[in-house]
């Protein structure tokens, strides 16, 4: 197997932690550092609890580090990565954005990540549109779809 994609984690709170743990069970990608700005996260203990690198200095620290990897999450919020956005952009980072700040194109993997490679900033949308639009995309394959709705719940603190 090729070598892992180094990925950092901009966000020490509620999703960027369940991220790491998620991260730290991947093949494919490996989790090189977690930036926060708060040194009392739980995120942060978390991380450095798992051997991984962290910063309280936020994306200044995280772009600090050049062995951070070319792929950053930002699961900050939407104020944040419109500052994040541009400061990646010029690192040469690929961001994949976990807010509502929606810079780059919205993104679902099962349904249109091939037509957005070549973006330097992808937007993941909300889970309920994860959830939800490749079920649509896949009906709407064999039926017309004029209108679809979800009723979700969230099963995590964020």
């Amino acid at each position: 197997m090729a070598d892992k994609v180094k990925a950092a984690i901009i966000g020490s709170g509620n999703i960027g932690t369940d991220l790491m743990v998620k991260l730290l069970r991947s093949k494919i990608i490996e989790v090189t550092m977690v930036a926060g700005i708060d040194p009392q996260s739980e995120g942060l203990r978390r991380a450095r609890e798992a051997g991984l690198k962290t910063t309280t200095d936020g994306i200044d620290g995280l772009l600090a580090d050049p062995d951070v990897g070319d792929l950053v999450f930002d699961c900050t919020s939407a104020h944040s990565h419109l500052e994040h956005a541009p400061k990646l952009r010029a690192a040469g980072k690929f961001a994949i954005d976990l807010t509502p700040a929606a810079v780059g194109p919205y993104v679902v993997p099962g349904v249109n990540v091939a037509d957005k490679l070549d973006d330097w900033n992808v937007n993941l949308i909300s889970c309920g549109g994860q959830a939800t639009i490749p079920i649509v995309n896949a009906i709407k394959r064999v039926a017309t779809v004029e209108y679809a709705e979800i009723v979700a719940t969230i099963a995590s603190k964020s």
